[in-house]
């Protein structure tokens, strides 16, 4: 009988640490943030002044692991909605704008360790910095109205971009809290979007028919853009409060009309974590 029971303790314990080695646990991370700041836009297709005014943010991210090399490769989505009230210098005009953008990143991890969440406790052997670089995919739908333009007073956005993102996570204590800094970078490296030609009318574009080179690529010469993302998250009991910057410029010079976006804004919003069992 003893010769049984551990005979049986023995397979119990070599099922456990099989079913133990054939498990892992995916980390992810999800943020919703709000943002509010000024904008400056310019359309040459609606008016060749500047616009200023303040604009609205909303954003929604996931991070987490994957098992690519090794699980050094992280996936992130970037849901990302704006809205913009600006007017002109004689304020005589206003422009209304809405865009919404999607991204999507695989990012490889160069130093350190996949860190999504803000750490709880020092652990000696983990570095603190983290160094990311990957491509993105993205795609921008929206447009601008003009309320003072009688003839063509709308412009429509649509644009696909392959981009290149790089983001920099450093962790230490702040009061002997844990506190999580990352800075990201994306810089759109070629793409397409779509563009009536100088003159031309959504009317004689779309009811007529007279199409005019209205899909253009798009490349760092003739649309310089940039997109930087600063957080700090801050943990608070049970939830992780995330406070950061967004700096966004986008501007385009296709088919003779110039259009630019430069957008400022202070973020706030919070950071669920969630860890996944799943089988290697």
């Amino acid at each position: 009988m003893m010769r049984l029971l551990l005979t049986l303790l023995c397979a119990l314990c070599c099922h456990a640490a099989a079913a133990q080695e054939a498990t892992s646990f995916r980390r992810t991370a999800h943020s919703t943030m709000f943002g509010i700041g000024g904008a400056r836009q310019m359309d040459s297709y609606l008016s060749p002044l500047s616009y200023r005014g303040m604009q609205l943010h909303l954003l929604h991210e996931t991070l987490r692991q994957t098992r690519l090399m090794d699980s050094c490769v992280s996936f992130q989505t970037l849901l990302q909605a704006d809205l913009a009230y600006t007017h002109n210098k004689p304020e005589k005009a206003n422009d209304l704008g809405g865009y919404v953008h999607f991204d999507a990143a695989w990012h490889y991890r160069l130093t350190g360790s996949f860190q999504p969440a803000v750490p709880r406790r020092t652990d000696s052997g983990q570095s603190p910095f983290s160094l990311l670089l990957g491509p993105q995919i993205g795609a921008t739908l929206g447009g601008l109205y003009n309320t003072r333009n009688g003839n063509n007073p709308a412009q429509a956005t649509a644009e696909l971009h392959l981009s290149a993102s790089a983001a920099a996570i450093y962790t230490f204590r702040l009061w002997r809290q844990p506190v999580l800094l990352r800075d990201q970078i994306d810089i759109p490296l070629v793409g397409v979007m779509f563009s009536p030609a100088f003159g031309q009318s959504y009317y004689e574009l779309f009811t007529l028919g007279n199409r005019d080179h209205n899909v253009c690529l798009t490349t760092p010469f003739n649309a310089p853009s940039v997109r930087n993302q600063l957080t700090v998250d801050l943990p608070l009991r049970r939830c992780t409060l995330r406070f950061g910057y967004l700096a966004d410029i986008r501007q385009s010079h296709v088919n003779d009309i110039r259009r630019h976006t430069y957008s400022h804004a202070f973020l706030i919003g919070w950071v669920r974590h969630l860890s996944i069992e799943r089988p290697r």
